[in-house]
Order: C-alpha cells, then sequence, then structure tokens
C-alpha cells in the first residue's frame, strides 16, 4: 500500500501535528453506518496505536491503520486538501473515496 501526501496537506498537517503530538491514523468507522460496507474513512489524530494497527510508511510521516480494515482501501492512495473546505480528500487513480475526509483529534477518553 502506497500513500502519499500533497505539498497542501502536508502544509496544512505540519503545524497541527507538532503541536498535538499525536500520530496520524487512516480510519475506516463504521459507526452508525448500519454495515461495515457503508464506513466512512477519517483523519484521526491518535496517541498511539492499537493492536490491529499496521503501520504504513509515506511520503510525509507514517499513517496508522486497522489491519482489518485494509480490504476497504485502495493500494494507491493520495491525501489532499479541498480548499476553502477546511478539510481533505482521500483518493486514488480510480475513485475517490472520501471527497470531505475529517481531521478528529481523539481524546483520551474515547480512543
Amino acid at each position: 500500500m502506497n500513500i502519499a501526501f500533497t505539498d497542501k496537506a502536508i502544509e496544512k498537517l505540519k503545524p497541527i501535528l507538532t503541536s498535538t503530538n499525536k500520530q496520524l491514523k487512516l480510519k475506516y468507522d463504521t459507526d452508525g453506518c448500519g454495515c461495515v460496507v457503508s464506513g466512512v474513512t477519517a483523519l484521526w489524530l491518535v496517541k498511539q496505536a492499537d493492536a490491529d494497527d499496521v503501520v504504513v510508511e509515506t511520503n510525509y510521516v507514517p499513517v496508522l491503520l486497522e489491519k482489518s480494515r485494509l480490504v476497504f482501501f485502495d493500494d494507491e492512495m493520495t491525501i489532499d486538501v479541498v480548499e476553502g473546505a477546511g478539510c481533505f480528500q482521500l483518493k486514488s487513480p480510480s475513485q475517490i473515496l472520501n471527497p470531505r475526509m475529517s481531521l478528529v483529534e481523539m481524546s483520551e477518553s474515547n480512543e
């Protein structure tokens, strides 16, 4: 799996990651979706990896992904910024996986 960050995404994330001292996790969230195949991707800021997480090296910082959810991601993905919307976009050469992906800082109580 290859994940690349655009220059705009790196520029937006750099001050956030520096100030929070947390890791990025690409989460396939199924809470409230009704079905595991109806999940939504989001970027989470987490303090530490979970037992099921794998580390994927990128052109910026390593990203955590849940091993059990890898099937829902493409082999080649790009994380970009949606200008004027205050969010990110997750895309691959064949599709847009999430056109408006949020960045969520997880507190210790909900990690």
